[in-house]
């Protein structure tokens, strides 16, 4: 049986099979789902559709989110980058764009893929549409990617938390971003420490990030952060890829954003008791919040 408790062990398969990490997470989805590979790549192959149409309908028709505090962000910055004033380059400016339109679906009540959860639900489509559309992927090795991301997303489930109500904002943008970093570092031939050290940078880079959102919505400062975090990720894959290594292991930076996590203030862990929430201008956009 093809499983895996914690990175170190990922790695030993990696190494001992010369495999991907997607190889593996692909393996291990069809042996513990006892379905086929092509059912598991037609699942798959379905969430990058998903993943596909809530990026792209709301830079084409626009509209606001439920609770009206976002709307219409990823249009503008689509725009701006077609009117050739982007400061941020093809990948990231497309990045971004995904990312936020992304949440605009979400926030409008929109099917998405949560990724691993509906507040970071733009990072990893994001990053890996960009890349696709910059690099001429193909659809397949999309998927192939997903399974790397899926590996990452994984791995923070069983060993810390994806949750914001857990483990703050940090365990919901940080580790979409880090699913991303190592996905997008496999796409660009980057071996499995790479991938895993790419995770572990985006990790540390966003260690302590709260949960804050304004009127208990998911939609605000949430969209902002996850065009933020699509720049984390790709940060990170490129510093992975050039050979920087990342002195602290995967396993070890999970286990350090659970504890902080942990220590956070229940106020700064989606209750919208503090952090942005509490803004006066905040309070006044979406009413008066609880933390009002």
């Amino acid at each position: 049986m093809t499983d895996f408790k914690n990175a170190k062990e990922l790695l030993e398969l990696c190494d001992a099979g010369g495999l991907r990490i997607s190889d593996v997470m692909r393996t291990r989805e069809i042996e513990l789902g006892e379905t086929s590979g092509e059912e598991a790549d037609r699942r798959m192959g379905e969430a990058f559709r998903i993943m596909r149409q809530s990026a792209v309908t709301p830079v084409e028709t626009p509209g606001r989110s439920m609770g009206g505090l976002i709307g219409g962000e990823a249009k503008k910055l689509s725009d701006h980058r077609r009117l050739g004033k982007g400061l941020c380059g093809p990948v990231l400016g497309r990045a971004i764009t995904y990312a936020m339109a992304v949440l605009e679906t979400n926030a409008s009540m929109g099917l998405i893929v949560a990724a691993p959860t509906a507040g970071s639900s733009g990072i990893v489509p994001g990053l890996l549409l960009a890349m696709q559309e910059e690099y001429e992927l193909t659809d397949a090795q999309m998927v192939q990617s997903l399974y790397n991301a899926g590996a990452v997303g994984y791995l923070a489930m069983r060993n810390a938390t994806v949750a914001g109500a857990v483990g703050g904002c940090q365990a919901e943008v940080g580790v979409a971003s880090a699913m991303a970093a190592s996905a997008a570092a496999e796409l660009m031939g980057g071996s499995p420490v790479q991938c895993l050290d790419a995770a572990s940078t985006v990790l540390m880079n966003m260690l302590g990030l709260v949960c804050d959102p304004v009127g208990g919505l998911v939609e605000y400062p949430c969209q902002n952060r996850n065009a933020a975090g699509v720049a984390n990720g790709l940060i990170a894959a490129e510093m992975a890829l050039s050979g920087i290594r990342q002195r602290i292991p995967l396993d070890e930076m999970i286990a350090v954003m659970y504890t902080v996590g942990k220590r956070m203030p229940v106020e700064l862990r989606e209750t919208a008791l503090g952090g942005c929430a509490t803004a006066p201008s905040a309070c006044s956009a979406c009413g008066g919040c609880a933390g009002a």
